[in-house]
């Protein structure tokens, strides 16, 4: 997927719910970062100890920051870390799974559903390859995420239970691969191996996602060498003002708020076309104002819509009058003897 405007480059079973293990912790990472808690203390319950697998080792009673957490959380797969932040955002593990499932609703994750906040398997508990790359390009969205999931070493603050932890991140694309700019591992004997990575060159932002991969790695550097070698991002609706042959209404009011950049294959840059849908205006309404927006340029390759850009009416500004057009009213109200506004 392009991170940027989300098109997908290319697929293989995206829609097949699956297992996905681990990366589910990149959903629990969202909704810390945005509880707003970050800087607070959290106190490690038993249950938290209780999580089992992938363990960054708290202890019950243990006061750590929930950005400690987070970071343990991503950089180690700390199950015992998720349960934990599920507790501080939401009071309970069960109360955070339904701020899950809620966030996954908004975000159009149709095929998923969450369980719990580590990805422990649990038959109610899966999703797509498709629905984790829009969690992951909304997870991006976010500068701290973005600067936890592409930090290699971490260094937690010592608590009352537990001295300076030094974490180094599982995901190994971010050494072997120098393009790589975050992601998250998983892995349960009934997911098998998932993945999500993340990379960067020459102006695109992609995302990768595979579930049940035994060859990750060299899978998921092989579809951004793919990519990159592929596709240019690509200016195709310039933020301002919307020259378009449309109703004569329109012309010259039209402006896109946005740049919308696409990446396209040289054969694409030759061959795609934008389609201009406008409210009609009302034929005997000289002075309607449309809506906000008032319509859309739709991005096409051959009749498969791939983006679009909202545009909005702009009236024409009026000239502002100088000095002596001021007084020449001024006069012309008083030798009429009208009344001034």
């Amino acid at each position: 997927m392009d991170r940027s405007s989300g098109r997908i480059l290319y697929e293989k079973n995206g829609t097949e719910e699956l297992p996905i293990a681990s990366i589910t912790k990149v959903m629990t990472a969202v909704l810390a970062i945005e509880s707003g808690k970050m800087n607070q203390m959290v106190t490690i319950s038993d249950q938290a100890i209780k999580a089992g697998g992938s363990s960054i080792y708290l202890k019950p009673g243990e006061k750590i920051r929930l950005a400690d957490l987070v970071y343990g959380l991503m950089l180690r797969s700390g199950n015992d870390a998720a349960v934990a932040i599920a507790e501080a955002v939401a009071q309970s593990e069960a109360g955070f799974v339904f701020l899950m499932n809620e966030k996954a609703r908004l975000l159009g994750m149709t095929d998923t559903h969450f369980t719990n906040s580590n990805g422990l398997d649990n038959p109610d508990h899966y999703s797509t390859a498709d629905d984790m790359a829009i969690l992951t390009q909304y997870a991006m969205s976010h500068a701290l995420f973005r600067k936890i999931v592409q930090t290699k070493v971490y260094k937690a603050s010592a608590t009352n239970k537990e001295g300076v932890r030094l974490w180094r991140n599982k995901n190994k694309m971010l050494t072997q691969y120098p393009f790589s700019t975050g992601g998250k591992t998983g892995f349960t004997r009934t997911a098998g191996r998932t993945l999500i990575s993340t990379a960067s060159k020459n102006q695109l932002d992609l995302i990768a996602v595979t579930l049940n991969d035994g060859n990750d790695w060299l899978d998921h550097k092989n579809l951004f060498e793919w990519a990159f070698s592929v596709y240019q991002q690509t200016e195709v609706v310039r933020k301002g003002k919307f020259e378009a042959n449309a109703d004569p209404f329109y012309r010259g009011h039209l402006y896109a708020s946005r740049s919308l950049f696409l990446p396209l294959t040289k054969d694409e840059q030759r061959s795609f076309t934008k389609k201009l849908i406008l409210i009609r205006p009302p034929v005997q309404n000289k002075n309607w104002t449309p809506p906000s927006p008032a319509g859309r340029v739709v991005i096409l390759l051959g009749n498969r819509e791939i983006a679009e850009v909202p545009l909005f009416y702009e009236k024409a500004k009026e000239k502002t009058k100088g000095l002596w057009p001021l007084f020449a009213d001024f006069f012309k109200a008083e030798f009429t003897g009208s009344e001034l506004p």
